[in-house]
């Protein structure tokens, strides 16, 4: 049997990481044997994966089982950057909210969360927070007449703000009123539970303020645009009582 190199156990630590991860009951020797090292070596890859913190339990005897403690639960979360953006920018707009019930970590978990980003990953969110707004709940009124929108609407809306491409929309205004743009997606406004999005509307050459849950349409473009300051986006704002930037 060659000598496995360094690459080889690196792929072989993680091929066994995902194992363990997945629940599967393990028995060491099989393992090595799919793996195709000795269970010698694959115990000092347990050991390893000790050290780096994952709680591996192991059966005694020769090729015994090996598993997770029973108390490993927050290490299975494996987060996309998509993922980890869509979480701190949903704890955030919950902090905002300053909601007193069970929200008394949300802190400490959005740090950490921050933490385990790279320093230029670090800063793109939080340009991407300044860009969300949050305001008063919506009045009665404004919620008798609100749905919200389908997620086929909101996903190439959510891309386009956070990708920050133009997009092609739909809308119907207040009056039932259709009409079709090309917007800019610059800033994202919340009165719970009502969503809107300020934009630079290309063909009325001015900015525009949408209701989410009146778009019927968004088709996502392949044009960038550089964000534009809030202090633009003041006269829009009027009247709205935001808690945030």
């Amino acid at each position: 049997m060659r000598k496995a190199s360094t690459l080889t156990r690196l792929e072989r630590l993680d091929r066994l990481a995902a194992r363990l991860k997945s629940d599967e009951p393990l028995i060491l020797k099989d393992i090595a044997a799919e793996i195709g090292v000795s269970t010698r070596t694959l115990s000092r890859d347990v050991d390893i994966l000790r050290e780096r913190g994952l709680p591996i339990e192991a059966d005694r005897g020769r090729g015994g089982g090996v598993r997770l403690h029973w108390s490993w639960g927050i290490g299975r979360i494996a987060l996309s950057y998509r993922e980890a953006v869509d979480l701190l920018v949903s704890l955030a707009v919950v902090e905002q909210m300053k909601s007193p019930m069970l929200m008394a970590n949300l802190s400490p978990v959005r740090r950490k969360i921050m933490a385990s980003f790279s320093p230029a990953d670090r800063s793109r969110v939080q340009k991407l927070k300044s860009r969300i707004l949050i305001g008063q709940t919506a009045s009665l009124m404004v919620q008798e007449n609100y749905a919200p929108p389908p997620a086929a609407l909101v996903e190439p809306l959510h891309e386009a703000f956070l990708l920050m491409k133009a997009a092609r929309i739909d809308y119907r205004d207040e009056q039932g009123v259709k009409t079709r743009r090309s917007i800019e997606p610059h800033f994202l406004l919340l009165n719970y539970p009502v969503w809107y999005v300020l934009c630079w509307d290309r063909m009325r050459d001015d900015i525009r303020t949408f209701r989410c849950d009146r778009l019927r349409r968004v088709a996502l473009t392949d044009e960038t645009f550089r964000p534009l300051p809030y202090e633009r986006f003041k006269k829009a704002l009027e009247g709205v009582d935001l808690v945030l930037p």
